[in-house]
């Protein structure tokens, strides 16, 4: 039973931080889908659409509209690769210039969210979260 609660609490905490998520970047005309791609090129440089699909569990069609998106609104741009089938994506000047706007919008948010635990227990949830991904992405191999 308890694994039906903890899975069913970790569902709605993750839908909860992904709409307060969207409520905070939507009056900057990004969703969190769009802000987990930037954030991505911006701490990893160029990827290709797969390599940003494998990073953050993501299928290719839900990622082809995010890019196209961003493609559109001037924020990332594609760079044919050696290889002519692929392309990199990375972020355009103007995103670099809006990136420390949306950054402090979220970290403003993440702040007012964490506010509900203690420093130790934000370490042991981080500690936790990441031990239990490393494992998973393990077994994924």
């Amino acid at each position: 039973m308890i694994n039906q609660q903890l899975f069913h609490t970790l569902h709605q905490l993750s839908r909860h931080l992904t709409n307060k998520l969207n409520e905070t970047l939507k009056p900057l005309g990004l969703y969190g889908s769009q802000w987990a791609v930037i954030f991505v090129l911006n701490k990893k440089g160029s990827l290709t659409q797969k390599e940003l699909c494998d990073y953050l569990f993501v299928e290719a069609p839900p990622m082809t509209r995010t890019i196209q998106r961003l493609v559109k609104q001037g924020y990332v741009k594609q760079v044919p690769g050696q290889d002519k089938r692929e392309k990199h994506i990375q972020l355009t000047d103007e995103a670099l210039r809006e990136y420390p706007k949306w950054e402090q919008a979220v970290n403003k948010m993440n702040h007012d969210l964490l506010k509900y635990l203690s420093e130790t227990s934000q370490e042991e949830l981080f500690t936790l979260q990441n031990n239990w991904l490393q494992q998973l992405l393990k077994g994924a191999d």
